[in-house]
């Protein structure tokens, strides 16, 4: 059927269901908002604008979407789908559920549905199947970088559309970093008047050579997202069942932010927002006025993201200006501290408990083990899978995201020449594919703690949309089934014979997509 991710479970029939300007779309109770999106998403490529009603019209072709109790074992991302000559039936125990079969119906149909304008003389047919699905893990992301090359917010869009047809559930926004701030504060305007733009930007690899050896491009380069453009992406990702997760870093990559307030660094001397890229030793500090400022800027941050996880970072924070400020060294001895591994774990517990008494988690990468993990903390395992593997066998819940098979940064080939500049690494489509989360390592009961998986896409060398799209995809498109589809049902083959006809979709949709 060329469905991307595989199904659980799929029967074909004899026979077709033709789509006609005299198809009914009728929602039972609840279902009405994915009916609706449905509706929209079916009129364009058919100029036709099929109702929406209660109830089937008798003797017209029907697709009918319905919440049903007795699916309960197919969780709130399951569904049950029939396709016969005359209609299409949808029934999921959530609306979830529903949504996700409205993307398998859409892969159903010809690839031109999803042109933005009236195909004519188009028979828009659906094979007659029976289809049971469910999703293997309830955690299914892709991360973007926005700091080190701003994306603007057309293309993050885009972007949440794509992740939708691919049943994928949430997004990782990277929106604080060393190169630039990039999300509206009230109370601190300076992060984003000074914050968000640098002056310009190093061209080719930084491996730390002295500044002397560089080459910069000498252009001004920013953007930052208005707290108004924010609700409007959220509002976008939640019609779409995606949950943004927004991530502001702390304790280290903060120069952007100590470029706009000095006072939360560790320097008399002010910093610039960084031009370079690599790990940046300018940190937040640890007096008490940085982590309540830091307090300040999460409470707008969850006004703006409704979701229950909130990603604080704590990944690659050099501890050099910690031990040589008399100020971060008094504050360790005042808080009975050994090393500066522990004061870092303070910092992240302090944000953790802030997060946890206004009902959300803290989420953070596998640097927070380090000195201690706070008691709430959620696990972003990304060197390797034994952060993950740690943390999950502790009773932590984990997202599995290890460089060696999720980091979409890396070279899709080996023969890099004629290849978009990258970060370095390789890792084709066939790797990501043949990931496998629940890593030996893992007790049985750590296993339940295991959320699901992600992918990485962090912008250092990757400075537009098209360049992050050619990386992105078809890799994405191999960890979604990763995601999605039981270990047991996986075929890298067949997967490739599935990508030819997805590939026709993702050139209708414009998607700068790398050849396997």
């Amino acid at each position: 059927m060329n469905l991307i991710p595989q199904p659980k479970q799929c029967t074909v029939r004899e026979g077709q269901f033709h789509l006609t300007p005299q198809t009914v779309i009728a929602a039972g109770p609840q279902a009405a908002g994915v009916a609706g999106y449905l509706a929209r998403k079916l009129f364009p490529a058919t100029g036709w604008n099929l109702p929406v009603r209660a109830t089937r019209a008798k003797g017209h072709p029907y697709i009918f979407l319905a919440l049903d109790s007795r699916l309960s074992g197919l969780g709130a991302e399951g569904y049950k789908m029939e396709v016969t000559p005359v209609g299409v039936t949808i029934r999921a125990h959530a609306p979830a559920g529903l949504f996700y079969a409205c993307q398998t119906l859409l892969q159903l149909l010809p690839a031109a549905i999803f042109r933005e304008a009236p195909v004519e003389g188009m028979d828009w047919a659906v094979p007659c199947v029976e289809i049971v699905d469910q999703p293997r893990f309830a955690w299914r992301g892709a991360h973007l970088d926005s700091c080190r090359h701003f994306m603007p917010k057309e293309f993050i869009k885009k972007l949440l559309d794509l992740l939708a047809l691919h049943k994928m559930n949430s997004f990782h926004w990277h929106l604080t970093d060393d190169q630039g701030w990039r999300v509206e504060i009230k109370k601190y305007p300076r992060l984003t008047e000074v914050g968000a733009w640098r002056k310009q930007t190093l061209v080719g690899h930084d491996y730390a050579q002295p500044d002397e050896e560089t080459t910069y491009d000498g252009l001004r380069h920013g953007g930052f997202y208005t707290q108004d453009d924010i609700r409007e992406i959220v509002a976008y990702a939640q019609e779409r069942f995606i949950n943004v997760v927004p991530e502001i870093e702390m304790p280290g990559h903060a120069q952007a932010a100590i470029a706009a307030y000095p006072e939360l660094g560790n320097l008399s001397e002010p910093v610039e927002v960084c031009q370079r890229f690599g790990v940046i030793t300018h940190v937040f500090n640890v007096n008490e006025s940085t982590i309540l400022f830091l307090q300040d800027v999460l409470s707008e941050v969850l006004e703006l993201f409704p979701g229950k996880f909130i990603h604080v970072g704590g990944d690659e924070c050099p501890k050099q200006e910690w031990r040589e400020s008399p100020a971060a060294q008094a504050r360790k001895q005042e808080l009975g501290l050994k090393d500066e591994h522990e004061l870092q774990s303070y910092f992240i517990r302090r944000m953790d408990d802030f997060l946890t008494a206004r009902g959300r988690r803290l989420i953070g990468w596998d640097e927070i083990l380090e000195g201690g993990l706070a008691p709430n903390a959620t696990v972003m395992s990304w060197r390797g899978e034994k952060g993950g593997i740690q943390a999950a066998n502790a009773g932590h819940d984990v997202v599995m995201a290890p460089t060696t098979y999720t980091y979409l940064d890396y070279y899709p080939t080996e023969q890099t020449e004629g290849e978009p500049l990258g970060i370095g690494g390789y890792l084709p489509p066939e790797r990501v594919y043949g990931y496998e989360p629940l890593a030996k390592g893992f007790s049985r009961e750590a296993r339940k703690h295991v959320l699901g998986i992600q992918g990485q896409l962090w912008t250092e060398y990757i400075p537009t949309p098209k360049q992050a799209e050619y990386m992105y995809f078809p890799r994405l498109t191999a960890l979604a089934e990763v995601g999605w589809t039981a270990a047991k049902h996986k075929d890298y083959a067949s997967f490739l014979a599935r990508l030819e006809a997805f590939f026709e979709r993702l050139d209708v949709l414009d998607v700068n997509y790398r050849p396997v």
